[in-house]
């Protein structure tokens, strides 16, 4: 499929895991992408393996920054707001990051991005979490998701008149590197808490992106579409428990 022939795509956090997945897909079909990371070597090693790609340092809590790339573009038609935000021990830190990060820098990314998109009717797909929808730990984190699913929604209505699409993905546990040294803890979630008996990987995520960014998805705007393994839909507990008794 070549479904991103002749568009270009800007997603954050590109330099590993998720991003770097998103970035090989779209590239694949077609795309011509932007591969932005905070960490510029990590962004060069990643464009660096793709057909149509460049890479970019970009600090998505700068908005000038992000102005100054997106006015440059010759056009935009595809953003993905994917830069993860890890977390650290400092409460009171870990809000701020989250909150400026997180949150905001997919305002700001969106907000720069929409006059652009709204030459190109394209769309702008948001990776949120799960952790907006139930309790899975780190209150900064998954406040800062949840709003964007309202910031999702209210975004799809301004854009819809401009003949651009909205959308967010929630994902279940991926494996990407901010689990590494973590194994035993995913395999045990995947036995145990996933009703289709394995954690996510990038490429999962990637194809649901894609999806949703493609024409395929025309008609869909305003949505989240949780991409979970069945996660948020069975109780695994509440079944090991009944079924045990």
């Amino acid at each position: 499929m070549n479904r991103f022939e002749g568009q270009t795509a800007l997603i954050t956090g590109a330099g590993s895991g998720i991003g770097a997945a998103t970035a090989r897909r779209l590239a694949a079909e077609g795309a011509h992408v932007l591969v932005t990371d905070l960490d510029e070597a990590a962004a060069r090693k990643v464009a660096a393996g793709l057909p149509r790609a460049t890479a970019h340092r970009l600090d998505i809590t700068d908005r000038a920054s992000i102005d100054r790339l997106i006015a440059g573009l010759p056009a935009l038609h595809v953003l993905v707001n994917n830069a993860f935000v890890p977390f650290v021990e400092d409460p009171d830190e870990n809000w701020r990051r989250q909150l400026d990060g997180t949150l905001l820098g997919a305002v700001h990314c969106s907000g720069a991005a929409l006059p652009r998109l709204s030459d190109t009717a394209g769309a702008i797909v948001t990776i949120g979490s799960v952790n907006a929808e139930a309790s899975f730990g780190d209150h900064a984190y998954s406040a800062a998701k949840a709003a964007l699913g309202s910031f999702t929604r209210t975004l799809a209505a301004e854009a819809a008149p401009k003949g651009v699409r909205v959308n967010q993905i929630h994902p279940g546990t991926v494996a990407t590197p901010s689990w590494a040294g973590r194994e035993q803890a995913l395999a045990a979630l995947a036995a145990r808490a996933y009703p289709l008996g394995r954690v996510g990987t990038p490429d999962d995520i990637a194809a649901a992106v894609a999806f949703l960014a493609s024409a395929d998805a025309a008609w869909i705007t305003g949505t989240t579409l949780r991409v979970d393994g069945g996660l948020m839909s069975v109780n695994t507990h509440f079944r090991e428990i009944l079924d045990g008794h």
